[in-house]
């Protein structure tokens, strides 16, 4: 077998190539109209077509690697990602764009994917550390990528951003294939195509009902017909989950205190990540003089927020270090006390440059141990079998966060705007409001990671041991 650090190396490759797709086409998000010749609200489906395909495949993939093996669904996943980003680089209409960045979120299953893959082949005394770096690959890769993809942007035609996305599938890819050695712990038994099919419908519903419910209207027809008609069909999908012989998702497991409040947990966890990464951007480009704005360009911008990404990957190692002394609960508080701090500096201090860069280092503090935390804690309280379906489980919740501050801090800022030199600009206020709104979120974090217990019910055969 492969050096444990090569696998570990590959995996967080890969991870750090999913997370770059969140923030592959932010700079030119708003250029997507022009160079699509589309409406403004059909082209916002090309962000949320990668969300709401990463929210139903993530869960979906983590139950068939449990099935069919870890890497075989990685290397399905990353096929998925370079056929998407081709179909995208070819593509000058709308439909095409959206349907390669559709097919481009399913890769963001190898991040849990690659989290069981480490507990089957990594030392115990190593795996704290290596789920700490495959787990913040999430943030990192956002992070790192942005420059990069303004950088290219700014330089070449916006095509080029999918054939670098490509690329990157490509290599790592070869890399899996190479390194990554084939999963020997599988679960046997049929896969529950109608639980499936049951989490994918009830899943786009209530995310689509977020995602667009400020484009829609929060009380029209469309928002109310997705949100509840997916509630709805959630309802009815856990019943039946919970009366099949072989289902998608064992929800006695999803309902033990420890993962319920960790993945409760990383609701908040999630939308305060993915709320500096939509408020923080653009308070750093406005201008001077719109009076809510520090008159960034886009890379200078990007170059500020860069510096989280780097302390979530140097962070890795000491947070998977802290994690055998001091136990992933404390890791997840601390995560949540840094995300706390740094909304309240932001809060009260956002007026220079420096402010944001100080505020953003915390957040990537808080979600290089938050993010650490996590997914111990669901291996310490899950059996062997379930590692896989449980991660893609707790992934999904994070995308529920992240989905929410999207379409939540979206709307705030959109509802908060004065008219600068003819366009509409979010206010200073908006800004304040949007950093109270993702505080709480973190506030909330806080408070679930307090409840987790420090030692949950004996698990046979778990994932990780507990140390007791």
């Amino acid at each position: 077998m492969p050096p444990q650090g090569a696998i570990v190396a590959v995996l967080a490759l890969a991870g750090l190539c999913a997370s770059f797709m969140y923030t592959l086409v932010v700079p030119i998000q708003a250029k997507l109209p022009e160079l699509l010749d589309a409406s403004r609200e059909d082209t916002a489906w090309v962000v949320t077509a990668t969300l709401l395909t990463a929210a139903v495949i993530t869960p979906i993939a983590g139950r068939l690697g449990d099935m069919y093996g870890k890497r075989r669904i990685i290397i399905a996943l990353l096929a998925c990602l370079i056929l998407g980003s081709v179909i995208a680089g070819l593509s000058s209409n709308i439909v095409g764009v959206i349907i390669g960045r559709a097919l481009q979120g399913a890769v963001t299953g190898v991040v849990p994917l690659g989290i069981s893959i480490l507990r089957d082949v990594v030392h115990r005394d190593r795996l704290g550390t290596s789920v700490a770096l495959i787990s913040a690959t999430m943030g990192v890769g956002g992070a790192l990528g942005l420059p990069l993809s303004a950088l290219v942007t700014e330089r070449t035609d916006w095509h080029v951003l999918f054939w670098v996305a490509a690329a990157l599938g490509a290599i790592v890819l070869v890399l899996v294939v190479w390194i990554v050695p084939v999963s020997v712990l599988r679960t046997p038994g049929r896969f529950d195509y109608i639980g499936a099919l049951g989490l994918a419908v009830g899943l786009t519903g209530i995310l689509l009902a977020i995602s667009r419910g400020s484009e829609w209207g929060w009380t029209s027809v469309p928002t109310l017909g997705c949100g509840l008609g997916g509630i709805v069909v959630l309802l009815v999908w856990g019943w039946y989950q919970l009366r099949a012989a072989e289902p998608l998702l064992d929800l006695r497991v999803a309902a033990r205190r420890p993962v319920l409040l960790t993945n409760l947990a990383s609701i908040g966890m999630g939308f305060a990540l993915f709320g500096s990464n939509i408020v923080f951007p653009q308070l750093l480009e406005l201008p001077v003089g719109s009076g809510s704005g520090l008159g960034l360009s886009l890379i200078g911008a990007a170059l500020v927020i860069m510096p989280s990404g780097l302390v979530m990957m140097f962070l890795s190692p000491l947070a998977g270090r802290l994690e055998r002394t001091i136990g992933p609960r404390a890791l997840l508080t601390g995560g949540a006390i840094a995300l706390v701090i740094a909304y309240a500096f932001v809060f009260f201090f956002s007026s220079e440059v420096w402010h944001i860069l100080f505020a953003n280092i915390l957040v990537g503090i808080g979600i290089g141990l938050g993010f650490a935390g996590m997914p111990m804690l669901i291996m310490r309280a899950v059996p062997a079998n379930e590692t896989g379906a449980s991660n893609g489980l707790n992934a999904l919740f994070r995308s529920v966060g992240t989905s929410t501050a999207a379409a939540v801090l979206g709307a705030v800022l959109a509802a908060m705007s004065q008219p600068y030199e003819g366009v509409a600009v979010p206010t200073a206020a908006a800004f304040q409001t949007s950093f109270l709104l993702a505080g709480g979120a973190a506030v909330i974090a806080l408070v679930l990671s307090l409840l987790i217990p420090r030692h949950g019910p004996p698990v046979d055969h778990a994932s990780i041991p507990d140390g007791r």
